[in-house]
């Protein structure tokens, strides 16, 4: 991991002082404690190099009404993950997909698969999983954006939503089953969702719905998937020990590798900032965000009662923040969510239930409150500012 590292400074670098606490701004050379010597390394400089697809979006062998959808959505090309993955998809191939975070991994599956969709009735064809509400409902959005008019349906089952209101939903078929591991797996106990009809799975963030917190769900359910044809896994990390339960899940699987290991952004400018004994970490970060140059700042927390604290100090402070957790409500979350996005509030402040897909744009800085607990997480964390290709900024506090 990688906290100090500064791969692609892009623009005059604030300078940021604190009341007593001794940093500037300025690259940390001195370890952590606890552990965190394995996520400091030195700069290297990266000459960044933008990816330029040979095609246009218009020149994608797909239906001309998806086209139609996606130019009105403004693409223009495909990137990178999009060129390699949207062939070998649309000929059922099984496919795992690994890069960046804000790479397009959900328009690399959901426009072929809309592709082969069109013309076949609604029976519940395709299952795809998320380890979050939050990114169960960003994949089912975007679904509807490329199919816009072209007669295909989708729904979407997460938890903190109205279960008799799901079995309801479901009693009408669709083509697509969009969310999260626990909500499904009460719709199949329920004998809402019969898996036999479905016949592509896939998971997005992968190595985390492969973990010890999802497996049980996941493998269950991919146990009853009898007619299951076609298997897609999209993340921008991996985890070395699954590759044994990810060969039982996949057949000649077709690879999409366009990172080298679990790193972080070239063009996110990282830094770790040390708290002196004593100092409060509190006062340290509203300094940071009283800074102009902090526009749109993600906060992470590992608690939701961190959570919940630091977002109260942060409007006691005059701070317009919001916070969103496992015990907020999904509603709470999404509006929370959507308030951030539209700029109505300039900090939100999140466990790790935004770390993972989640598509908010300009976000200015991703910060850590205390060092994440591994690799990936840190990855996915930072991998909400800098995307798509523009410049972002995440520190971490040391103590």
């Amino acid at each position: 991991m990688n906290y100090i590292q500064k791969q692609r400074v892009t623009g005059k670098q604030s300078k940021i002082q604190s009341s007593g606490a001794k940093y500037s701004g300025k690259k940390s050379i001195s370890k952590p404690s606890h552990n965190a010597d394995s996520f400091i390394k030195k700069a290297q400089p990266v000459n960044e190099t933008q990816y330029i697809s040979s095609r246009f979006i218009k020149d994608l062998p797909v239906d001309e009404s998806i086209i139609s959808n996606l130019s009105r959505k403004g693409y223009i090309s495909p990137t990178e993950i999009q060129d390699r993955s949207i062939e070998p998809i649309l000929k059922g191939h099984d496919l795992i997909g690994l890069a960046q975070t804000g790479t397009g991994k959900t328009g690399a599956f959901l426009i072929p698969l809309a592709h082969n969709l069109l013309g076949k009735n609604p029976s519940f064809q395709i299952l795809v999983i998320s380890p979050t509400r939050e990114l169960a409902v960003q994949i089912e959005q975007e679904f509807r954006s490329i199919t816009n008019g072209l007669g295909l349906y989708s729904e979407c089952l997460i938890g903190g939503t109205d279960v008799r209101k799901d079995i309801m939903k479901l009693r009408k078929s669709c083509h697509v089953v969009i969310g999260t591991p626990g909500r499904i797996s009460d719709m199949v106990r329920q004998r809402a969702i019969i898996l036999n009809h479905f016949s592509i799975l896939v998971l997005d963030e992968f190595d985390r719905l492969l973990d010890m917190g999802f497996s049980r769900d996941i493998l269950s359910i991919v146990d009853e998937m009898h007619n299951r044809k076609q298997t897609i896994l999209f993340s921008a990390t991996e985890d070395k020990s699954q590759k044994a339960m990810i060969g039982k899940l996949l057949h000649a699987p077709v690879e999409v590798r366009l990172r080298n290991g679990n790193i972080s952004g070239d063009n996110i400018d990282q830094e770790i900032l040390r708290v002196p004994d004593g100092e409060n970490k509190m006062d340290i970060l509203l300094n940071l965000i009283k800074d102009p140059s902090f526009e749109k700042v993600l906060v992470f927390a590992d608690t939701k009662r961190g959570v919940s604290k630091i977002c109260k100090n942060l409007r006691r402070a005059g701070i317009k923040a919001d916070e969103i957790h496992g015990n907020k409500s999904q509603s709470y979350r999404m509006n929370a969510l959507e308030a951030f996005k539209n700029k109505r509030i300039q900090v939100l402040v999140a466990t790790d239930v935004a770390a993972r897909g989640l598509d908010i744009v300009n976000v200015s800085h991703v910060i850590n409150y205390q060092q994440p607990q591994n690799m990936d997480s840190y990855i996915h964390r930072i991998g909400r500012t800098g995307r798509a290709g523009k410049s972002g900024k995440a520190y971490t506090f040391v103590n």
